[in-house]
């Protein structure tokens, strides 16, 4: 029976995963039917744009966790009649399309935009906000926020709260319980959260072309350069994608590493 109904979920992973894999990486090993390690040895010589994807992932990855930790404490302190309001507030950007998120950027980044009014009814300014690597990083941090909030948020709301009396009864001031008590018991959630940041993060495309410019190229550009840019070259764009692949799950690997079973946290 379990067969059964296991079957729709393995032939939806065999057309959507297995299968596109396979052709990414027969494009990336065969030219013409020939195997060749051509195309796959190239990719090094766009070092340059995987350690500049790389870095700007990890600095937005890092900022989202500053900023979401704080906010899941605080959702997971309130009174449970508020706190689907409040997360429906953390979800409602989501709810608008990504380009149109981007775009919204875009105009208040821009040299007349509305940051830079501001900063000239002041005085200040203009400042070239877009069209930098950090307005990259802003995007990135606005758009995949929720993505570490959440989980960082459901871990905390497991977190018994006795654990969190009985610390205070025995001495640890309000800074020990966060730092003794509630971060080790929710590093599932931050683990969780950073991967769901940085994955994405890394091989965006949208971002980077919306609020970097031509001059903040990232792996996702890269790629889609090779298959709808003027340098059409597929087998190109499908090592490039395998080699990028390879990178995601070596960070995946990792950060299982420090990843728990929940119930055996909270033990």
């Amino acid at each position: 029976m379990r067969k059964l109904t296991a079957a729709p979920y393995l032939v939806w992973m065999a057309v959507f995963i297995v299968v596109p894999l396979i052709v990414v990486a027969y494009f990336a090993f065969f030219d013409g039917g020939h195997f060749t390690l051509d195309y796959v040895a190239s990719v090094s010589q766009y070092s340059n744009i995987f350690i500049r994807s790389i870095w700007l992932a990890a600095i937005a990855t890092v900022i989202c966790l500053i900023i979401a930790y704080p906010i899941a404490m605080i959702l997971s302190d309130m009174d449970t009649s508020f706190q689907g309001t409040m997360l429906m507030i953390v979800m409602l950007p989501m709810w608008m399309n990504f380009l149109l998120r981007t775009y919204a950027w875009m105009t208040i980044l821009g040299n007349n935009g509305i940051l830079n009014q501001i900063f000239g009814f002041f005085g200040l300014g203009p400042f070239k906000l877009l069209n930098t690597q950090g307005a990259v990083v802003l995007g990135m941090v606005y758009n995949y926020l929720p993505y570490m909030i959440l989980p960082i948020y459901s871990v905390m709301m497991k977190i018994d709260k006795s654990v969190l009396e009985a610390a205070q009864d025995l001495g640890c001031s309000r800074i020990h319980v966060i730092f003794r008590v509630v971060l080790p018991l929710s590093l599932p959630g931050v683990m969780s959260g950073i991967t769901m940041v940085f994955v994405p993060a890394i091989s965006t495309f949208i971002i980077s072309r919306m609020l970097g410019g031509g001059g903040n190229l990232l792996i996702g550009d890269l790629i889609e350069m090779q298959f709808l840019g003027n340098s059409y070259n597929p087998n190109l764009g499908a090592a490039i994608s395998l080699v990028l692949m390879v990178i995601i799950l070596l960070i995946m690997t990792i950060m299982n590493q420090f990843d728990t079973d929940d119930d055996k946290v909270l033990m």
